[in-house]
């Protein structure tokens, strides 16, 4: 059983600046985000649950948000696996400045794949595998898992888990206000 989350709203994304492997501080909605994850997970999944999340700090802040208000008594650990995509020299970078270096970077075909042809930046395999990897193992424990991802590994760890085509997969929705519980096949969105 596990309840994947994203990270808060931070000042980058508030910004539209990509994120990828850097990371800026969480923003007053992103903790207010955090706050309404924790307290909804504090009902729905026992205290006992695992915390894991990407060592990015904006996963680290946001677990320690839901550990508080969830009431939850695990130590947050970290897994370097959920983190999420490096998009090379374009991390921290506005769209805008993107589109300048490569004004159809997201045009077409890439509207859904863009951040894979990021010079210097993960490719759609390597990312699979290492999210592969860990959904392997969080599956294979009896015990629950809160998982703090972000927005594409999100994608990519759901898609997976449903087994679901790249195009799919690329299309499903990142919200920072909702909460993704896998188990037994089937995957639900809980809104908070």
């Amino acid at each position: 059983m596990i309840w994947l989350v994203r990270h808060g709203q931070t000042a980058f994304n508030a910004e539209g600046r990509i994120q990828g492997a850097k990371d800026s501080p969480l923003t007053a909605l992103g903790e207010e985000q955090g706050r309404r994850l924790g307290q909804m997970l504090g009902r729905i999944a026992p205290k006992e649950a695992r915390i894991i999340a990407s060592p990015l700090g904006r996963t680290q802040h946001t677990a320690r948000i839901i550990r508080e208000h969830g009431g939850f008594a695990s130590p947050i650990e970290t897994d370097a696996r959920l983190a999420e995509i490096s998009l090379g020299e374009w991390d921290g970078m506005l769209k805008g400045d993107i589109r300048e270096r490569v004004p159809d970077y997201d045009a077409g075909p890439n509207r859904w794949s863009w951040f894979f042809n990021a010079p210097g930046g993960d490719s759609w395999d390597a990312l699979n595998t290492r999210l592969q990897s860990w959904l392997e193992e969080a599956v294979a424990t009896d015990h629950p898992i809160i998982a703090i991802s972000h927005g594409v590994s999100g994608r990519i760890l759901r898609g997976l888990f449903a087994q679901l085509a790249r195009d799919q997969t690329l299309r499903l929705d990142i919200p920072q206000d909702a909460c993704f519980h896998l188990r037994n096949g089937s995957i639900e969105r809980i809104d908070c």
